[in-house]
C-alpha cells in the first residue's frame, strides 16, 4: 500500500474526525478508509484512532503522530511543487465558502470566470452564513462579513463596505418624512432575523454625532437576498451594506434615507486554515480574491477592522 496515500487518509480522518467523511471526500467507500487505516495502524505497531459507531478520535499516540505526519506531507507537497511549479501551472480542487447572499451576487460570477483563467483547477463554492470549521469541513478559503473571526484561522481584512438606511421611492412618497434619526421611530424596519433579540440602531453622522434609536419591526427574516427584496418592494426601510444593494442604488431603485448617517460597516474577511504549507492553487485563489474583493461594487479597501452582522 501507499505509505505516503496512507498517511494522507489517516490525517484527514483526525482533521474530519470521521472516516465517513473521508471517504466522501475521496469518493471512495467507508470500508476502504478503514482499511488504510488499520494497515498503517499495523505498520506503525500501535492503535492510532478510537473508533465507535458515533464517534472517532486520535489517541495519544495518534495525536503525536499526526503531527509529524502533516508535517511530512506538507514537506511532500513543497517537494513535488518546486520541481513541478515552473513548467506545471496550478492544478486540483479548491472548496471556497461564502455567505449566500455575497455568493449569490458576487462570488458564484467571479469565481467562474476564475476558473476559466485556470483550466487546470477545479472548485466547488459552499454557501452558508454561519462560520465553519474549515479543518473539519476541508475548506481551503472562506469569505466572511461582519462578526469576528475565529481565532484559530487566519484572518485578513480585505475590504469595507459602508452600511446606510435605504428605502424604495415608492415607499418613500406615501411614507412620513424622514429628515433625522429620530424620525425613524414612526417606520417599521425591515430587520435580520437572528437568535439574540434586536438591538437599538446607533447612527454615527456629522461633526462626529451620533444618534441610538429603537427598532421598530414588523417583519424580520433570516435572509439578506430576502431583505435586499422586500426593500426593492418596497416594504419598508432598513439597515443594508452597500455591497448587498449597491445595484439597486444605482439603477435608482433604492435611495439612501439620511445619507449623511450611517451605521457601522462590514468588514470583508477572507479566511484560511493555520498551516505552514499551502498548495499554488490555494495562493493562486488567495491573492486573485485579495486583488478582487475591494473593487466589487458596495466595496472598498479595508483600513480597519469592523464588525456587526446583517
Amino acid at each position: 500500500m501507499d505509505t505516503l496515500k496512507a498517511l494522507a487518509t489517516f490525517s484527514r480522518a483526525v482533521e474530519l474526525g470521521s472516516l465517513s467523511a473521508v471517504a466522501r471526500e475521496l469518493h471512495t467507500t467507508q470500508p476502504t478508509i478503514s482499511k488504510t487505516v488499520a494497515w498503517l495502524e499495523r505498520q506503525v505497531g500501535v492503535r492510532l484512532l478510537d473508533r465507535s459507531t458515533v464517534h472517532l478520535a486520535p489517541t495519544e499516540e495518534g495525536r503525536r503522530f499526526h503531527a509529524h505526519a502533516k508535517r511530512l506531507l506538507e514537506q511532500h507537497a513543497e517537494a513535488l511543487e518546486a520541481v513541478q511549479g515552473l513548467s506545471q501551472a496550478p492544478s486540483g480542487l479548491l472548496r471556497v465558502s461564502a455567505p449566500l447572499a455575497l455568493g449569490h451576487l458576487r462570488v458564484n460570477a467571479w469565481l467562474l470566470q476564475f476558473l476559466s483563467e485556470h483550466t487546470g483547477l477545479q472548485a466547488e463554492l459552499l454557501l452558508d452564513d454561519r462560520f465553519i470549521d474549515l479543518a473539519e469541513e476541508g475548506v481551503d478559503v472562506a469569505l466572511r462579513l461582519g462578526g469576528v473571526p475565529p481565532g484559530h484561522m487566519v484572518a485578513r481584512p480585505l475590504a469595507v463596505s459602508r452600511r446606510g438606511v435605504v428605502a424604495s421611492p415608492a415607499y418613500l412618497a406615501r411614507a412620513p418624512r424622514i429628515r433625522q434619526p429620530e424620525d425613524l421611530l414612526g417606520h417599521h424596519l425591515l430587520q435580520f432575523a437572528s437568535a439574540s433579540p434586536p438591538e437599538a440602531l446607533v447612527l454615527s453622522g456629522p461633526r462626529g454625532q451620533r444618534a441610538e434609536v429603537s427598532l421598530p419591526c414588523r417583519y424580520r427574516v433570516n435572509s439578506s437576498l430576502s431583505i435586499r427584496e422586500g426593500l426593492r418592494l418596497g416594504a419598508g426601510p432598513g439597515v443594508a451594506p452597500d455591497w448587498l444593494v449597491q445595484d439597486l442604488l444605482d439603477a435608482g431603485e433604492l435611495v439612501r434615507v439620511l445619507p449623511a448617517w450611517h451605521a457601522t460597516p462590514h468588514t470583508a474577511w477572507l479566511l484560511y486554515p493555520q498551516q505552514r504549507y499551502r498548495p499554488a492553487r490555494a495562493r493562486l485563489l488567495l491573492d486573485a480574491l485579495a486583488a478582487a474583493v475591494p473593487a466589487w461594487p458596495g466595496m472598498g479597501p479595508a483600513s480597519g477592522s469592523a464588525s456587526t452582522t446583517l
